[in-house]
This record gives structure tokens, C-alpha cells and sequence, in this order.
């Protein structure tokens, strides 16, 4: 039986470069780093002091008042960029109200939850005791909260859930909303990630895992994927939301398609807590799958929105993984790192990286990868520095999580 079409009818966005999904992309294209010195809190004693920090964001655009001063903001994140994609979408007052919402769902997770309210609780509960702990506390902390924050809002009754698989997060969640679909549970899905990590408790901890790039004199020097001169990767933040429908229910609303999702492939590592696997097995294994599940070929994908962290060990371990599934016409891809720009932002990553493949397939303009200037020999992938005009066949975007988590999305024009 011919698997359900699903496709991609809006984007959302909460990024470093704002919450405009064209405006994202516009920043990407032009190299822009988002990356800057934190001035949010003191963190002169850190050996790293900056990050991809979202500013000027304003929660009370998209919560009423007094939820937007209560929730934590990887809540609000998530909030903004599914009104995002519902408002790219069309799908105002008018639209929603006559969508059969027992088949509309949400699947938005969060690779940390609320990190910045759970510190918070701790801090009280040590300063001034129990019982001055927020009643608010376990709601706001929780992954899923996002996402039933949507589902009352909008009155969504059909699957509606969160995933954390750290980085890997929003991918994860992206292929189980098509899922839900293609399984005819659902015919109207917002899926992605958020996160907000950047607070001295989540600097304080992937500073202590020495992950993080300390190139403290020139922060947007910092994140350098596939450079020889890599130290690490750089702490983002932010959320990424598609909104998929089946074909059969865009086509009866007429709805505009920006791409087709083709599928998903998942894989663990079955290795380590946070280092990928040498051997690239488990990657390869996952982006195997998800050529499998889309039913394309190896040699029709011309793009390839990479993970590339900008860590020592991670960045060729994905390569060497993606030339074992990409044998013969290398020289026909196109391959680049989103972080160069954004720093890596967890669980949100995943999302805001589908936007910007299908930005490239919709746009025919693939956004450079920035500061590489001493590529690792055996790259063997062209990796622009600045942005070239391309036609995409077939793009898949990787994303890989602490854990072994790893996920990869297929996307492609929308033809009939």
C-alpha cells in the first residue's frame, strides 16, 4: 500500500536572528553569526562566555500577560514558533474553527524542559523552604508543556505529546508527527523542538563536560564546524516548528505547500554516553533508514544539512558515517553546517534546521557554512563558504543526541 503524503504547509521559528522565518534564513544566507558574549548574567569566572542568546524576544506576543511571566521560556519558545507556522500556514481563527480538531495534534519536544524554572524552585526551597516552591513548578518544568499549552489554545485533541532525546529531539519529533499521520490518526500535525539552556546552571554543565568551545576573544570565530581549529561546540537556544498535513487535507483547504516530507530514519549508537561511534555505524544505520522510509535513493540526494557541532570527535565521525550511505557522486552534493551560525541549540536544533533545508529547497539557495578556513583533509563533500544557488533533489538534515540518539528527516519539492 502507497504510504499517505505528507507535506509541509508552514514554519516557525524562535532563533539568535529572531522569530521571522525569512529573516532567518536571510541572516543564514548571508553569514551572519548570531553568536555574542553573554551579558544575561555574570559569567566572567566560566571558561566560556558566549552563546547563540535569543534577545529582544517578548513571550507576551504570544501568551496572555500573566502566563508570559510565569512559564519558563523554552514553553514560550515553543508557543511562538507553532503560531509561527500556523500564521505561515494561513490557518487563522476562521481556518482552525472549522478543522476537525480530534484529528490535530502537537509533538513539540524539549531536549531539557524547564531548566531555568526547575533552578529557580531549588533556589527557593533552600533559601526560603517548601512552601514558598511554586505551585507552578512541576507544570513548567515538564517537556510537554509546550505542547499542551497549544493543545488548549488551539482545542487540538489528537496526539499530543513531547520526545527528549537530547540534540536529536526535534527530529524525533518531526518523524513521529508524520507517523501519527501516515497511520491515520492525525491529518494536521505541529512537530519540533525548544529549548533555553542558556542560564548559568546549563552553561555551568556543558562547560563541566568540556563540550563547549572556549575562543572567548572572538566569539563568532567560535563555532567552526569540519575547521581544524575547532575547540568545541557553541550553546544556542531557541525553537523550530513545521506544521504537516497529509496531502489530501492541504489540497481541501488550499493550502500553500512549501516541500514534501519523504520520511524518517531512526538509530542509537548503542556506544557511549556522549561521544559518537568511531565508526560511524550508527549513523549510517539511521540515515539508511531514513532513505528506506522516504523510498529514494543514496544518489538522488544532492543536499545534506549536517549535525556538525563544531566538536574534535563529532564532526568527522558524521562524514565518515555519511560517505559510508554516499559511495559514488560525491561531487553532486552540497553539504553545510547551520551551527556555524546559530551554535548548536539542543533539542530545538533538529527544528530549526528543517526550516533552513526547506528554506533551500523552497528558495533554491543553500546558506554558506562560516569559518572554515583549515578544512579537514578527507571532507570530501563541497561545503560552500559563501551561499550558492542550487536545486535540491532531495535533502536530508541529521541530527544526533548524548545517548547515541540519533535521527534523520527527508525532505523534498513539492510536486504532483
Amino acid at each position: 500500500m502507497a504510504k499517505k503524503r505528507i507535506v509541509v504547509t508552514g514554519m516557525g521559528v524562535v532563533s539568535c536572528f529572531g522569530t521571522n522565518v525569512d529573516t532567518f534564513y536571510e541572516r543564514l544566507l548571508s553569514g551572519t553569526s548570531g553568536i555574542s558574549t553573554i551579558t544575561e548574567f555574570p559569567c566572567e569566572e566560566y571558561p566560556t562566555r558566549f552563546a547563540g542568546v535569543i534577545r529582544d524576544f517578548n513571550p507576551e506576543l504570544f501568551l496572555d500577560k500573566k502566563q508570559a511571566r510565569r512559564v519558563d521560556p523554552f514553553i514560550a519558545y515553543s508557543v511562538a514558533a507553532a503560531k509561527g507556522a500556523l500564521q505561515q500556514g494561513k490557518m487563522d481563527a476562521a481556518v482552525l474553527e472549522r478543522l476537525d480538531k480530534k484529528r490535530c495534534g502537537v509533538i513539540i519536544g524539549s531536549g531539557m524542559g524547564g531548566m531555568g524554572m526547575f533552578v529557580d524552585g531549588v533556589q527557593t526551597l533552600i533559601e526560603k523552604g517548601q512552601r514558598r516552591v511554586s505551585p507552578f513548578f512541576v507544570p513548567y518544568i515538564i517537556t510537554n508543556m509546550g505542547g499542551a499549552f497549544l493543545g488548549m489554545e488551539l482545542g487540538f485533541m489528537g496526539p499530543n505529546y513531547s520526545i527528549s532525546t537530547a540534540c536529536a529531539t526535534a527530529n524525533y519529533s518531526i518523524i513521529a508527527a508524520a507517523n501519527h499521520m501516515r497511520a491515520g490518526d492525525a491529518d494536521v500535525m505541529l512537530c519540533g523542538g525548544a529549548e533555553a539552556p542558556i542560564i548559568p546552571m546549563g552553561l555551568a554543565g556543558f562547560c563541566a563536560v568540556k563540550a563547549l568551545s572556549q575562543r572567548n576573544d572572538a566569539p563568532t570565530k567560535a563555532s567552526r564546524p569540519w575547521d581544524q581549529d575547532r575547540d568545541g561546540f557553541v550553546l544556542g537556544e531557541g525553537a523550530g516548528v513545521l506544521l504537516l498535513e497529509t496531502l489530501e487535507h492541504a489540497q481541501a483547504r488550499g493550502a500553500t505547500i512549501l516541500a514534501e516530507y519523504l520520511g524518517g530514519g531512526l538509530s542509537c549508537d548503542a556506544h557511549h554516553i556522549t561521544e559518537p561511534r568511531q565508526d560511524g555505524e550508527g549513523v549510517a544505520l539511521c540515515i539508511r533508514n531514513a532513505l528506506e522510509n522516504a523510498g529514494v535513493q543514496a544518489t538522488d540526494v544532492n543536499y545534506i544539512n549536517a549535525h556538525a557541532t563544531s566538536t574534535p570527535v563529532g564532526d568527522m565521525s558524521e562524514v565518515n558515517a555519511i560517505k559510508k550511505v554516499f559511495v559514488e557522486g560525491r561531487d553532486r552534493i552540497i553539504m553545510n553546517a547551520t551551527k556555524s551560525m546559530t551554535g548548536h541549540s539542543l533539542g530545538a536544533a533538529g527544528g530549526l534546521e528543517a526550516v533552513a533545508t526547506i528554506k533551500a529547497i523552497m528558495d533554491g539557495e543553500v546558506h554558506p557554512t562560516i569559518n572554515l578556513e583549515n578544512p579537514e583533509p578527507g571532507l570530501d563533500f563541497h561545503v560552500p563558504t559563501k551561499a550558492e544557488k542550487m536545486k535540491i533533489k532531495v535533502g536530508i538534515s541529521n541530527s544526533f543526541g548524548f545517548g547515541g540518539h540519533n535521527a534523520t528527516v527527508v525532505f523534498a519539492p513539492y510536486s504532483t
